[in-house]
């Protein structure tokens, strides 16, 4: 069975930095696209950033300059370093993943949610 398990989550105050992770629970051989989401209170689910295998990377347009997605191939996983954080990103944040296994074949797989809060 595969996990997506993060780390990283927390309190900050607004200007202040958090780095999220989120490493796959067993070695797994075939990782494609991962990335991550965020779902703030009465708001939907939205994409935050993504990376593919080969390390292409896209952002939404209300991170762009402050957060930076990254991957280790070799460790199964992806980073979010998040800098200048404002009391608009507090938010669950989700990472998500497209993985191959035999039983399943490509598939999408998402952590548990970590809670991001930005307040003074």
């Amino acid at each position: 069975q595969v996990q997506l398990v993060e780390s990283g989550g927390g309190l900050v105050q607004p200007g202040g930095s958090l780095k999220l992770s989120c490493a796959a629970s067993r070695t797994i051989v075939n990782i494609g696209a991962m990335g991550w989401y965020r779902q703030a209170p009465g708001k939907e689910r939205e994409v935050v950033a993504t990376i593919t295998d080969i390390g292409t990377t896209t952002y939404a347009d209300s991170v762009k300059g402050r957060f930076t997605i990254s991957r280790v191939n070799a460790k199964n996983t992806v980073y979010l370093q998040m800098n200048s954080l404002k009391p608009e990103d507090t938010a669950v944040y989700y990472c998500a993943a497209k993985i191959y296994t035999g039983g399943r074949g490509w598939s999408d797989y998402w952590g548990q949610g970590t809670q991001v809060t930005v307040s003074s």
